[in-house]
């Protein structure tokens, strides 16, 4: 695979790598939403996964581990194309586990490794087939340093004019960034990553990407490496990416991650009574799945802009008010999916995929409170870090 973008053009890209690879190693820090990321020399072309070799990192410059016992091991879990180097070099998302004592023989999961929790609870809905979709929706921000963004397309201190001309928009007076967004969607492609579409949002340098249809706990894969490639792409071209449910106050529009989630028995005809079932079930446990559905999510989730109020439960057909929305076409086709409208643009997915597949097919799986409680004791560390 060639390069196709950026710096990559400038005729190095095409130097000699003498039968060795370059890995980029990626994982999720501290935040829960920032990536991280260092690259490594390997003998041979990977063929699957078994062929990376785990790595290490300096956790205590992530908030990942302390000083005095800093280091956290990476395991690879998904590898894809790299669209920035070419060739054979490749792109490897990483579980992060530390060490449980000072023997050093067995590990735990860090403390944004909700993956490892996911996981059981996807295992037990294989013979369902879960399907998920996810709308990623983001801001793009301009940046003359880290500490002074504004919007892409905003007048300085300023503000445009109201929403409406923006989503979908075509036009230099409407449309902001979309450069960055097809530079982003190819890259998306040449990886691998299963992209479904990109549009314009309804804040000016607001854009979304859809990924999916991806089965069972390969949607946190496609997703995350899919936040890398913007984050990689964005960076080059010196705009930041803001996932902030609710960055600009006011009435102005938040950004969401939608999910549309189906199971093989929803597919089929027929399948909307079971579509129903399970939003009656998403219905008695709205705080548990809002509490597992992004951070600040309280603020974006207010009954306007096209949002249900985080203290509500609605569904609708066709309504993007409601909590979940039934599609217009699968009520008619009496099968298909349910989107459920409430998470955040800074969702975990796996996360999200997994209090889904919970409710809807294990009927609270005997793995959720493991994922809980993790969950519960990095957002207090969050807490205290922040206050």
């Amino acid at each position: 695979m060639k390069p196709f973008y950026g710096v990559y053009h400038t005729g190095f890209d095409e130097w000699e790598q003498h039968d060795r690879i370059m890995a980029e190693y990626i994982w999720i820090d501290g935040t829960g939403i920032n990536l991280r990321s260092k690259s490594r020399s390997l003998p041979d072309k990977i063929e699957e996964l078994s062929d990376l070799p785990e790595w290490n990192f300096d956790g205590s410059s992530t908030e990942q581990a302390c000083t005095e016992d800093s280091e956290v091991i990476l395991k690879p879990v998904a590898y894809f194309n790299d669209p920035f180097r070419g060739g054979e070099n490749v792109l490897v998302l990483c579980e992060t586990y530390s060490w449980t004592d000072e023997s050093r023989t067995k590990l735990k999961p860090s403390n944004t490794n909700f993956r490892h929790f996911s996981e059981p609870i996807f295992e037990e809905a294989e013979e369902h087939h879960p399907w998920f979709g996810i709308e990623q929706e983001y801001y793009l921000m301009e940046c003359s340093n880290a500490f002074t963004q504004w919007p892409l397309g905003w007048p300085q201190g300023g503000f445009p004019s109201k929403q409406g001309p923006y989503y979908c928009s075509i036009g230099a007076t409407t449309c902001y960034g979309r450069s960055i967004v097809d530079i982003h969607y190819r890259a998306c492609l040449a990886a691998g990553v299963n992209i479904s579409g990109t549009n314009g949002e309804t804040m000016p340098g607001q854009w979304e990407f859809q990924i999916g249809p991806c089965e069972g706990i390969s949607i946190g894969d496609h997703l995350w490496m899919a936040r890398y490639l913007l984050g990689r792409v964005s960076e080059d071209l010196g705009v930041a990416v803001s996932f902030d449910p609710k960055p600009i106050k006011g009435d102005w529009a938040g950004a969401g991650g939608h999910v549309n989630f189906s199971t093989i028995g929803m597919r089929q005809e027929g399948g909307l009574k079971e579509i129903y079932e399970a939003v009656e079930k998403l219905s008695k446990k709205k705080k548990e799945h809002l509490d597992l559905y992004g951070l600040d999510n309280e603020k974006r989730l207010t009954g306007k802009n096209e949002t249900c109020a985080h203290d509500e439960f609605t569904c609708g057909v066709g309504d993007r008010t409601a909590s979940i929305r039934i599609p217009t076409s699968v009520e008619s086709s009496k099968m298909g999916y349910l989107e459920d409208r409430r998470p955040a643009s800074n969702l975990d997915p796996y996360l999200v995929g997994a209090i889904l597949v919970s409710t809807c097919v294990s009927e609270e799986s005997k793995h959720e409170k493991p994922m809980f409680e993790h969950f519960e004791k990095w957002r207090a560390e969050r807490k205290a870090l922040e206050n």
